[in-house]
């Protein structure tokens, strides 16, 4: 990963030294046509004497959110370039624009501004009572916008490689400390992504374990990873399971992180890592396999967490569990009808072997359930009735849990993410009955997303809260790139997992 450098700084937008400057502009609600600049642009407008707003009207700039409007600056500024990014309608006197509106708006902006090597803004700062939630949205979606994974090509347009941010002081301890958790969260998600993005044939199990080990060292954590010989002494019979088809063997890998004695709980985190997922002996179609190099999100999102965590350091203990298993056809792999007995001892039919992600995430429910946490929280890209339910922008949250689930949603929102409660109706469970085994890994086809749930929630004791969600949609964007999202891997839900885990340690 290239990480794109930072700055914070109270020098003038109008004259930073750098390839492009970003503004924000906004509609009046009520006016025909009618542009105002947002906060932050003061300096860029006397540098075109006043004249800043009819230039980007000269050119067809709406305010509209997400708009992207650029202009030369003609020597006005230091910079040659001027980007001017819509944020939809200018807000009530007293109100200010949402984090995320401010998040898309700079990603928008940084997205498309590719051969520009450096980019300054002070979108909505530089007031002198500069919002620390603000600046972390700023900074976010710069860094976010800016991403680009360049691995696999030859010849890549040159990208942004620096961000300065302009705010009124940046010595303000609140100020900093908005900053830095921005640029903690930014490289925790590009770290994501490029997991993501990694095609399967350069990560698979071992890789995906490795990277835990490589990422969440760098930054103090403890990483202990299992092996196939560990697994089957550990009797995590669900890894093992769906991982036996492959020539590349499972691994867990267990990532601690400790906060001493003001610890205010213990949570542990468990990602579904299949880092390419065929569908086994029940085979997927060819179209639905392109994108399943992304079914170890759930894992790249927690491992990625962790990262953040450990540079961020709340009041709580964490501890995550990654689950890495490649579910390949071959004369080895699980056939429909096998059974597999799980970590804790409980036995599952297989009678589709392409519902194999909640079998790893099973054994692995069960090994942190043994730690007798407070929380547990698994992450999975786990079913396209998720897709069906919610689309690919919004994931489930179940749990065992109402305030646990609640807490996850609120979250969610503060953090700029999309996660929406779920039910785990006790009707559904008799689907999931077998006939040889304690229970069959699939149920009801129709509410997949909840009898998946269902399952989960067998293998966490009474007295534990727990909490599934379900980001088989958002985690990976197959349209589209919008505000500071890419094609391909979203980094989603790492904002919320993070957010979660801080105020839990408030």
């Amino acid at each position: 990963m290239a990480r794109i450098a930072s700055t914070l700084t109270k020098n003038p937008l109008s004259t930073a030294k750098v390839d492009a400057l970003v503004v924000g502009v906004a509609a009046v609600p009520g006016s025909s046509g009618t542009l105002v600049l947002a906060p932050g642009a003061d300096d860029v407008d006397k540098a075109f004497k006043k004249r800043l707003l009819a230039a980007l009207a000269a050119v067809g700039a709406t305010g509209k959110a997400g708009e992207v409007t650029k202009v030369a600056t003609l020597g006005a500024t230091t910079a040659p370039t001027l980007v001017a990014v819509g944020l939809g309608d200018r807000p009530a006197k007293g109100e200010r624009w949402s984090g995320e509106t401010l998040r898309r708006g700079i990603g928008a902006a940084a997205r498309q501004l590719d051969g520009s090597r450096r980019i300054a803004t002070a979108l909505a700062l530089a007031n002198g009572d500069d919002s620390p939630a603000d600046v972390t949205a700023v900074v976010e979606g710069a860094l976010l916008g800016a991403y680009r994974f360049g691995r696999y090509r030859s010849t890549t347009k040159r990208a942004i490689e620096s961000v300065t941010v302009v705010v009124g002081n940046p010595r303000d301890k609140a100020v900093k400390a908005a900053y830095d958790r921005g640029r903690a969260v930014a490289d925790a998600i590009a770290l994501c992504r490029d997991l993501v993005n990694t095609a399967p044939a350069d990560l698979y199990p071992a890789v995906l374990a490795q990277a835990a080990v490589d990422a969440c060292t760098a930054v103090g954590l403890q990483v202990e990873v299992l092996d196939e010989k560990a697994l089957k002494k550990g009797g995590y019979g669900g890894v093992l399971g769906v991982g036996q088809g492959s020539t590349h063997p499972p691994r867990v890998a267990r990532i601690t992180y400790s906060a001493g004695r003001g610890a205010k709980a213990k949570v542990h985190l468990v990602g579904k890592g299949i880092t390419f997922d065929s569908g086994g002996l029940a085979l997927k179609p060819a179209q639905s396999m392109e994108w399943m190099k992304s079914d170890m999100g759930g894992a790249a999102a927690v491992l990625s967490t962790m990262t953040a965590i450990g540079t961020l350091k709340p009041d709580v203990d964490v501890v995550a569990w990654i689950a890495c298993a490649e579910n390949m056809p071959s004369g080895t792999a699980i056939r429909p009808s096998d059974v597999l007995t799980m970590k804790g001892g409980k036995t599952v039919e297989v009678l589709n072997p392409d519902a194999e992600g909640r079998l790893v995430m099973a054994d692995c429910i069960a090994a942190a359930a043994d730690e007798k946490p407070d929380y547990i929280v698994d992450v999975a890209t786990l079913t396209g009735a998720q897709l069906v339910a919610l689309g690919a922008h919004v994931y489930g949250v179940m749990a065992n849990d109402d305030g646990l689930r609640d807490a996850l949603v609120a979250a969610a929102g503060v953090a700029g993410e999309q996660g929406w409660p779920m039910p785990l109706p006790p009707e559904l469970r008799k689907s999931l009955d077998s006939d040889v085994a304690d229970i069959a890994n699939i149920g009801d086809r129709n509410g997949g997303m909840l009898t998946a749930g269902l399952f989960l929630k067998e293998f966490v004791p009474d007295g534990i809260k727990w909490a599934h969600l379900d980001i088989a949609g958002p985690a990976f964007n197959t349209g589209e790139p919008h505000g500071y999202t890419p094609k391909g891997g979203t980094g989603v839900p790492v904002r919320t997992l993070v957010e979660w885990l801080t105020t839990l340690g408030a």
